[in-house]
C-alpha cells in the first residue's frame, strides 16, 4: 500500500539561537507522510535522533506500523546537524552550540510557514527525537496534545553526560581535529574507536550474554559471525559514514539537552514538567544504558497526564528503535497506538 509524502527543505534565513550566535542561511530538511486533514488536526511530528536521517526512520511508518500515514499527516523534521538539515559539514561558521531549544523553534517556523499547522496531534521521539518531544511539550505547551517520549529524558543525566563526553574526547584527541569539533580530514581511527565505545552503550550487558550480536544466537539476532565483525560492521562501518564534524556537533546538542533552560524555566526542571499539558508517555527500555528508567519514573510525579510503561526488553537502547526485533517493535506499536486512541 502506497500513501502521499512530499519533501522539501525549508529557507530560515540567519537565524538567532538561543546563545545569541547566528546560524547563517540556515536550512530545515523534512518529509512527510500522509494526508493533512482540512482542520489540520491530524499532524504528528517526528523529530531524528543522533546522527540519524529522515530515510533512517521511517521503517516504522505504515498502516500496520508504529505510525499510520493512513490516519495521520507524519512530518519528520531532520534535526540540525545530521548532514540534511543545516550542519558543521556544510558551513564553515556553524556556532559552537544549537541546542534543542534551536531545533524545536525551527520546527515550529516549519509546521507554520511550510504546512499552516499550528497544533500537533503528537509529537514522537525516540532517542535524541525524544528529547525534542519533551522540549516540545514544555515549550508550547498549548499546542501539543499528545507526546510519545520513547528512549528519552527532560534533561540529560550525569551519567549520560560522562558517555557523552568521552565520545567527544576520542574525537578531540584525533591528530585531524582542529579544535571546537573541527577537522582538517575525516578521522577514521578516532571514528573507529568511537564506533567500538559505542558498542559497549547501545546495547545491554544482557544482549551480549545471550549472544544476540551473533548469528549463531536464537533470533532475532544482528546476524554477526564474530564479535569482531560485530564491532565492525554494526558500529564502525556506521559512524564511518557520518562526518565527524557533524557527530561532535550532535553530541553537544545532545549534553546541553534540557527543558528547563531557558527564559521560561530559568533552570527549575519540575516547573517545566508541570506546566506540560499535553499527555506523556514514556517507554524508557528496562536495559537502557543511556536514559534510564529511573529518569523517567523521577519526572513522573511532576508531569498532570502521563503513564510509564517500560518496554521489557534487554536490547538496550535500541530497544525503542527496534526494526530488526519484532516483540519490542510489537509493544512500541501497540503502546503508541493505545495511546494516540486514548
Amino acid at each position: 500500500m502506497t500513501w502521499p509524502t512530499q519533501q522539501g527543505i525549508l529557507d530560515l534565513g540567519d537565524l538567532t539561537l538561543q546563545s545569541g550566535a547566528t546560524l547563517s542561511s540556515a536550512r530545515l530538511s523534512w518529509k512527510t507522510h500522509g494526508t493533512l486533514s482540512a482542520a489540520r488536526d491530524n499532524v504528528i511530528l517526528y523529530p531524528t535522533s543522533y546522527g540519524a536521517q529522515h530515510p533512517d526512520l521511517e521503517w516504522l511508518i505504515g498502516p500496520d506500523g508504529v505510525l499510520d500515514p493512513t490516519h495521520y499527516f507524519i512530518v519528520i523534521a531532520d534535526m540540525f546537524g545530521n548532514g540534511l538539515s543545516s550542519s558543521p559539514s556544510e558551513s564553515a561558521d556553524y556556532p559552537a552550540l544549537v541546542t534543542i531549544f534551536d531545533n524545536v523553534h525551527a520546527q515550529r517556523r516549519l509546521l507554520r510557514e511550510q504546512f499552516g499547522i499550528e497544533h500537533l496531534a503528537c509529537v514522537y521521539g525516540w532517542s535524541m527525537g525524544a528529547l525534542q518531544a519533551y522540549h516540545w511539550a514544555a515549550l508550547f505547551p498549548d499546542a501539543v496534545e499528545r507526546a510519545v517520549v520513547n528512549c528519552g529524558v527532560a534533561r540529560t543525566a550525569v551519567h549520560n553526560q560522562v558517555f557523552l563526553r568521552g565520545l567527544m574526547s576520542v574525537l578531540e584527541a584525533a591528530p585531524e581535529h582542529l579544535g571546537g569539533g573541527r577537522f582538517a580530514a575525516e578521522p577514521v581511527a578516532a571514528k573507529r574507536a568511537f564506533g567500538r565505545i559505542y558498542a559497549g552503550w547501545g546495547l545491554s550487558q544482557d544482549f551480549y550474554r545471550a549472544g544476540l550480536h551473533l548469528a549463531a544466537a536464537p533470533p532475532p539476532n544482528l546476524g554477526a559471525p564474530d564479535l569482531a565483525t560485530f564491532l565492525r560492521t554494526d558500529w564502525e562501518d556506521r559512524f564511518a559514514a557520518r562526518p565527524a564534524a557533524n557527530q561532535y556537533a550532535q553530541l553537544r546538542t545532545w549534553d546541553a539537552a534540557d527543558i528547563s533552560a531557558n527564559a521560561l524555566y530559568g533552570g527549575d526542571l519540575a516547573a517545566a514538567l508541570r506546566a506540560i499539558r499535553a499527555r506523556v508517555l514514556l517507554t524508557p527500555g528496562e536495559t537502557d544504558l543511556y536514559f534510564r528508567v529511573a529518569d523517567n519514573a523521577a519526572e513522573l510525579p511532576h508531569l498532570a497526564h502521563a503513564e510509564l510503561r517500560p518496554i521489557p526488553s534487554i536490547w538496550g537502547h535500541r530497544a525503542g528503535n527496534p526494526a530488526v526485533n519484532p516483540a519490542d517493535s510489537r509493544f512500541v506499536r501497540d503502546a503508541v497506538r493505545g495511546w494516540l486512541a486514548g
